[in-house]
């Protein structure tokens, strides 16, 4: 009796979150062995963590914009297993570059990997961090279709995870001297700018009620 009583109490929970939960397009990235095998040695060599499988536990999440003009064009950069060129990155990894969520111009939410399943999107904080990245670049600033857009997904997000902490790509280097940090090799950074503090700044005053922590 009480095992069906839980059973119940679960599904209701399910069935309340999946109401209260924005709509996302699931538009996944190819997802094999290889990439798999990719992700554990990211998480090994560069993040100093053995696992058995690719999986994070999320407390963070890290807004990023694309530097592109389409969920295509970005679909088509992160698809493939491994990175063409870019230097500064395959010296570090093969692995190629990946979000769990992209956001369109109008606010349209795409998955490309679930949310618990490694993606490689920041230094150091790969491996807590669920990447959201919106299309657009310096000259054309996010809009405010996406400001609501991550508004409720990152509420979303929170019901499903302990997330602490929500940042800007820009700001992930102010992380290097705490515990969040798990980077192997101190000199392994990268200048970013996106997606800048007018965006992030505004997002986390419409975030403040969930009381998250502040920058360090």
């Amino acid at each position: 009796m009480m095992r069906t009583l839980l059973l119940v109490i679960n599904c209701l929970l399910v069935e309340i979150l999946l109401a209260q939960s924005p709509k996302i397009i699931q538009k996944p990235i190819t997802w094999d062995k290889e990439r798999v095998q990719l992700s554990l040695d990211y998480l090994k060599n560069r993040h100093g963590l053995i696992q058995s499988s690719p999986v994070i536990h999320p407390k963070m999440i890290v807004v990023h914009w694309t530097a592109n003009s389409s969920v295509k064009a970005t679909f088509n950069t992160f698809n493939p297993v491994r990175l063409p060129g870019r230097p500064e990155l395959t010296k570090a990894s093969a692995l190629n570059v990946s979000s769990q969520f992209v956001i369109d111009r109008d606010g349209t939410i795409y998955q490309f990997l679930p949310d618990s399943i490694f993606a490689r999107h920041t230094i150091g904080l790969n491996y807590c961090a669920i990447g959201i990245e919106n299309i657009g670049s310096r000259q054309n600033p996010l809009t405010a279709a996406q400001l609501k857009a991550n508004e409720e997904l990152i509420r979303y997000l929170r019901k499903k995870y302990p997330i602490e902490i929500v940042i800007g790509h820009h700001e992930y280097q102010r992380f290097k001297k705490t515990t969040w940090w798990k980077e192997t090799d101190p000199n392994y950074i990268t200048g970013k700018d996106d997606p800048g503090d007018k965006f992030m700044n505004t997002l986390r005053a419409h975030l403040q009620d969930l009381k998250l922590k502040p920058l360090p």
